[in-house]
């Protein structure tokens, strides 16, 4: 006999609502309407995977489609809302395009907090929180997250580092070099954040501000000199192996 095909299938489109989710009818209009109508031509009886960042992971399916909105009844949840690394990733801002791109990484790597630090350096000092938190949900939307990572404000650097929680330990690239990040992160598990500087690095005062910090621990990259945004991927991928959700 054939095989049962899967459902719901694998190319089924994946939407984040905000709003808690629940079996019963759910109204979609805007933009995710316009997606799921004129892009994915959702009809009648299709089914559309839904995260409301709270619950879960559900199953909807379309009641009635229009050309502006569309009904879908949600029938059933998927999957439990995932328990999400602890792990922030503090970066100074870059231009646009970079930082979006950044925003996206941290997302799809397992980050749970992003938090836009301003540096002496730093280039660009007022980011679009906003803006970055839209580049988030739609990576979560892609890469099948349950669980939004949280963007914080803008903080400068002297107040990140006054108000910085002392069980959190801090690993921060240093351009002068420090120890080997994979090395450090097996040695202190537990809740972390990942700091990365501007295009033209922390200067002398900032990396002795950031070294005097108890839970500092400054750590190196490899022998390459990284952009900001690679260094920041890197640093994440590093953690994840060594203390995260991909083992």
């Amino acid at each position: 006999m054939p095989a049962t095909p899967a459902w719901p299938p694998q190319s089924t489109p994946r939407l984040f609502v905000d709003q808690i989710l629940a079996e019963g009818p759910i109204r979609i209009d805007g933009p995710a309407a316009h997606y799921l109508v004129s892009v994915m031509r959702t009809k009648v009886g299709d089914p559309v995977k839904l995260f409301d960042d709270r619950t879960g992971e559900w199953l909807g399916v379309a009641a009635s489609v229009g050309k502006r909105d569309l009904t879908l009844d949600v029938t059933q949840r998927l999957r439990e809302r995932e328990a999400v690394p602890d792990l922030w990733l503090c970066a100074a801002p870059l231009k646009k395009g970079r930082v979006d791109w950044l925003a996206e990484k941290a997302c799809e790597l397992g980050v749970a907090r992003l938090v836009p630090v301003v540096t002496r350096r730093t280039v660009v000092d007022k980011p679009n929180t906003e803006r970055l938190r839209a580049h988030m949900i739609e990576a979560a939307e892609q890469c099948g997250r349950t669980a939004l990572p949280q963007v914080a404000e803008p903080v400068k650097l002297p107040a990140l580092l006054r108000d910085w929680p002392e069980e959190r330990a801090l690993f921060f690239a240093d351009e002068n070099g420090g120890l080997p990040a994979l090395e450090a992160m097996r040695a202190h598990q537990g809740p972390a954040a990942i700091l990365i500087g501007p295009e033209g690095g922390f200067d002398s005062e900032e990396r002795e501000a950031i070294r005097a910090l108890p839970s500092a621990i400054g750590i190196g990259l490899g022998p390459r000199i990284l952009r900001a945004d690679t260094a920041a991927a890197a640093a994440v991928s590093l953690w994840m192996a060594a203390a995260g959700d991909w083992g």
